[in-house]
């Protein structure tokens, strides 16, 4: 518990020295303690967030201009979509991360999960829930995510800073105020991140236990942050389920019409579709393939993207000859708008990260080899590597 307490005793002082002095000193990064560390009364004042030196933040956002490093070209695959820690915000630090991805996996985003879920004891007793669907108790916006992620981040060699990139989750797309979390988090902590998400809006029975108000493809706030989004260049991970769960006879999706007007709203914004809108309940309804198909072809769309994350949506895809020929078909003929993601939990192996890279094995077999190396690889290179260029142009304007 004393390292806990420690993380937020930090978020009392600024974000951006005191984060990396608390988890320095309680030895959640590589870097060494600042004497009066963890505990004990420090001899010089961490800056206020948004305080940063111009000196600073010309570093930070030069440093993160990084060139090419000598594990390029020996990797598999690039990863989209993964979640260092769970639903009560445990799980693996970012060098954990960079040690299971070894020589495998080249590149992967970086972020937890932005829902922590409750521990009620008057619900649960002495039992902690670690998943949603442990516990009839509400899940919150845990926004100190974003401040571990950069501390971590930070704290990296930049040979392995370069390999990833953090993503801003700690908002609430339901807040009008969460384009500007975003926009502090960014000036907080200059030359780390290049996206925002994986966010939700609807997933099955995740929105309904969210405290407030649930999420809505319809909110301003939500426009509002797309629209930040796309001033600043960063990519946005978004999951939405496309229908309701069991639906599964529904002739027409749900969420379909209401996400097809979101994003002919925001035609500027980089906007990737997390596990092409299925999940655990959530399979595939009516022709789905069909329907990803009319979005690519549609000019007014060429800024989406899918990405084919998650088990149960390989499940789908791997279920026969047939699903892989027709989804096959459908990426070779658009491989530039597709990326691979394991969505994997707090992967402690190399094994378990590359668990979803293996069952889509037969997929992969049948994309001509220009296609896979473009959803495994380069893809997520253009995408981020554009994310990295205009994130740090916006901050050397917007930082003082």
């Amino acid at each position: 518990m004393q390292k806990r307490s420690v993380l937020f005793h930090a978020c009392r002082g600024g974000l951006a020295g005191a984060f990396l002095v608390a988890l320095a000193a309680c030895g959640l990064t590589h870097e060494p303690a600042a004497p009066g560390a963890c505990g004990t009364t420090a001899t010089n004042a961490a800056p206020a967030p948004g305080a940063a030196s111009a000196a600073t933040v010309t570093n930070a956002v030069a440093g993160s201009a990084m060139p090419p490093a000598a594990w390029q070209g020996t990797y598999e695959v690039n990863d989209v979509h993964v979640h260092v820690t769970n639903y009560v915000q445990e799980g693996i630090t970012a060098h954990s991360l960079l040690e299971v991805m070894g020589n495998k996996v080249g590149r992967a985003v970086l972020f937890g999960i932005p829902l922590q879920q409750t521990w009620s004891y008057r619900i649960s007793g002495d039992y902690g829930p670690t998943y949603y669907l442990h516990t009839d108790a509400p899940l919150y916006y845990y926004s100190f995510t974003d401040a571990v992620t950069a501390a971590q981040y930070r704290a990296l060699p930049k040979e392995e800073q370069s390999r990833l990139d953090p993503m801003i989750i700690g908002f609430n797309p339901s807040d009008m105020y969460a384009a500007d979390h975003i926009k502090r988090v960014l000036t907080t902590f200059p030359g780390v991140f290049s996206g925002i998400g994986e966010f939700t809006i609807h997933k099955e029975f995740v929105s309904s236990k969210i405290a407030g108000e649930a999420p809505s493809l319809r909110d301003p706030a939500l426009d509002r942050l797309l629209d930040f989004a796309a001033e600043v260049g960063l990519v946005a991970l978004m999951h939405n389920d496309i229908t309701i769960p069991f639906s599964k006879d529904r002739p027409i999706p749900a969420y379909l019409s209401q996400m097809m007007d979101l994003l002919g709203r925001h035609p500027k914004t980089t906007l990737i579709w997390a596990h092409t809108g299925l999940g655990r309940v959530i399979q595939p309804v009516g022709d789905h393939l069909a329907i990803i198909e009319s979005i690519l072809a549609d000019s007014k769309f060429s800024n989406v993207y899918f990405d084919i994350s998650w088990d149960v949506v390989a499940k789908y895809v791997v279920s026969s000859p047939a699903t892989i020929q027709a989804t096959a078909r459908l990426i070779n003929r658009f491989p530039d708008r597709f990326l691979f993601g394991s969505d994997e939990v707090a992967p402690t192996s190399q094994e378990k990260l590359l668990a979803v890279y293996r069952q889509y094995a037969p997929l992969f077999a049948q994309l001509d080899p220009v296609a896979s190396e473009k959803v495994r690889k380069k893809n997520y290179e253009r995408l981020f590597d554009e994310a990295r260029r205009r994130v740090r142009a916006w901050e050397r304007t917007h930082v003082q």
